[in-house]
């Protein structure tokens, strides 16, 4: 079987969302209550305060921020999505849609209070988007990042899931590794930064006062609803169809055998810089 040596997650992937607009609403993880507050707390909360969501997606981190007081505007490149947005939110005021990446999309500088990225800032041009983020913000305005580390439970479901990951995954991408035990203390490393967000550090590109936070929690699956969730991520849509039908009719398999669940141990991560 031909290989391929990328990851799936190449920049010119993340169009993948856009054929699957609703499916990703439904089968995407919610962000702990914790994690918005405190960004909120280390940003700032009140009325008349403007934020700019990168990526915004089907909205999943944008009403803990409206609440909060800010106008948000979501930059969002898919076409499908940025419709999804307008209307879920049409009837806020405070919201508004820009249909760009965020490499390209035109706003003035030195006025927000608040950027933030729901799993989405590593599809961003690093080299351009953090120090864009930088002349977008006020004087004391935070860059706020977050996502989900999620990693099924090791036991027999897992060990089965491997093996036909192992024939219809792995076989496609040569340069991928196999699923890691990661430490905490080891996503504070350069290299987990980079892994996860794109670069090494935001001090690099001149943040200060920077803080990084976990959040840890359980979600539990049907074999249905994990398929739907494995669907959403770049790596498992770019698969060639044979192989990933053959995944996701194995995993599933393997899912309702083993007791109709799938648990996942998710580590939700919150790395935020401060413009001095």
């Amino acid at each position: 079987m031909k290989t391929y040596a990328g990851s799936g997650w190449e920049r010119e992937k993340r169009t993948h969302f856009d054929e699957i607009v609703s499916n990703y609403d439904k089968a995407r993880w919610d962000y702990p209550a914790e994690l918005f507050s405190d960004a909120v707390r280390y940003a700032g909360s009140g009325k008349g305060r403007r934020a700019v969501e990168i990526g915004a997606g089907t909205g999943k981190a944008t009403t803990p921020f409206l609440d909060a007081g800010y106008a948000v505007t979501a930059v969002e490149m898919g076409g499908n999505m940025a419709a999804f947005l307008t209307e879920k939110f049409k009837d806020n005021a405070r919201f508004d849609v820009v249909n760009a990446t965020f490499e390209d999309v035109l706003l003035e500088e030195n006025s927000y209070e608040l950027i933030y990225a729901a799993s989405s800032f590593h599809w961003v041009d690093a080299d351009v988007g953090c120090p864009k983020a930088l002349r977008l913000l006020k004087r004391g305005g935070a860059l706020a990042l977050f996502r989900n580390n999620a990693k099924p439970q090791v036991d027999e479901l897992y060990h089965e899931s491997q093996t036909f990951y192992e024939k219809h995954y792995y076989s496609h991408y040569t340069s991928s590794g196999r699923p890691v035990n990661r430490s905490r203390e080891s996503y504070y490393s350069p290299s987990e930064i980079s892994r996860g967000f794109g670069f090494e550090g935001l001090e690099l590109y001149g943040f200060t006062d920077t803080i990084m936070k976990f959040y840890e929690t359980e979600l539990t699956y049907s074999a249905d609803e994990y398929i739907a969730l494995l669907d959403t991520y770049s790596d498992h849509r770019a698969l060639p169809e044979v192989n990933r039908a053959a995944l996701y009719a194995g995993v599933r398999g393997a899912i309702i055998r083993h007791g109709g669940q799938q648990k996942l141990n998710c580590l939700f991560q919150l790395y935020m810089g401060r413009k001095g």
